[in-house]
């Protein structure tokens, strides 16, 4: 466990003397400064998720801090706004806005609601903190002379304890930091939703961002065509008739432009679907016994 973890569970401890349940206007609450600033926000699936237990989802209190940031329970509170309700109920805990910040990250790790790439923002906005952490052990042990600059093993540390704090990866946390500053808002959504992956957006980073927004278009409209095609192979199969099961092989259809077609042409079937587009596809089996006849002998 990461020192900033075991000090924020030691907080938890004292603070589960400090709490109260405590019934509040919805109006009292609000967001977390960092969560406000990267723009996040509930999941239409989170939402649906709680519709479905009715009454059931607000019987468990959200988690705020006694100046009424929200700290757990976003999603609650969002349904809670959309329905028109007044109140609702809150555990209160003695915290300061970095330690909501770091309990907000905490208790958002995988399968709570933020994706790697969200609890990274958040964890981010803890950096100049730990840089100043940094910075007074620098002081302490007389290294700085007058210096407010880290060391480059110091800021390794600081980045290291960043992506402790998200449950990622410091190359994960390096990537993110780039994305946030080149990638335009639409591309940032799309990490958000979890639709395309840092590392695809970290590539397209060094692109203008509007070649980053018709990347993300044509990644888009690539995977609409994939899942539409793999829909109309399988509608098709599935229609078949017995006779219709032993289509024309490659080897037949490029006959006119191959006369000297090979054996392996003759090997791979053809079978013709309306799907959208001039493309061909092929299994890997198909591929492979192309590239065979690819190889020198």
């Amino acid at each position: 466990m990461l020192p900033d973890e075991q000090q924020l569970l030691r907080k938890d401890e004292q603070a589960d003397l400090q709490c109260q349940l405590a019934v509040h206007s919805l109006d009292e609450l609000r967001p977390h400064p960092s969560y406000v600033r990267h723009e996040l926000s509930v999941s239409a699936s989170q939402l649906s998720a709680l519709i479905e237990l009715g009454s059931l989802a607000f019987h468990q209190p959200i988690v705020i801090s006694r100046k009424g940031i929200v700290v757990d329970g976003y999603a609650r509170w969002e349904l809670a706004r959309r329905q028109g309700r007044r109140s609702i109920l809150c555990l209160e805990y003695d915290l300061t806005e970095e330690e909501a910040l770091r309990w907000l990250i905490q208790t958002h790790r995988p399968l709570r609601g933020l994706n790697s790439y969200c609890r990274t923002l958040l964890a981010l906005d803890l950096a100049p903190s730990l840089q100043e952490a940094a910075r007074q052990n620098q002081r302490i042990g007389g290294q700085s002379k007058g210096s407010s600059n880290l060391t480059e093993a110091q800021k390794v540390d600081v980045r290291s304890k960043t992506a402790g704090s998200a449950g990622v990866s410091s190359g994960y946390v390096t990537n993110v930091e780039q994305v946030s500053k080149s990638a335009p808002p639409s591309v940032q959504d799309a990490l958000k939703s979890s639709e395309i992956r840092v590392h695809k957006a970290w590539q397209w980073s060094r692109l203008s961002p509007q070649q980053q927004v018709k990347k993300l278009e044509e990644y888009r409209s690539q995977k609409g065509t994939n899942q539409t095609s793999r829909r109309l192979i399988q509608k098709h199969v599935e229609r078949l008739a017995p006779a219709q099961l032993v289509p024309p092989s490659l080897g037949e259809l490029l006959k006119p432009l191959l006369p000297s077609r090979t054996v392996v042409l003759d090997s791979i079937v053809v079978s013709e679907i309306d799907a959208p587009g001039k493309i061909a596809y092929f299994t890997k089996d198909a591929m492979l016994a192309l590239r065979r006849t690819e190889e020198p002998t």
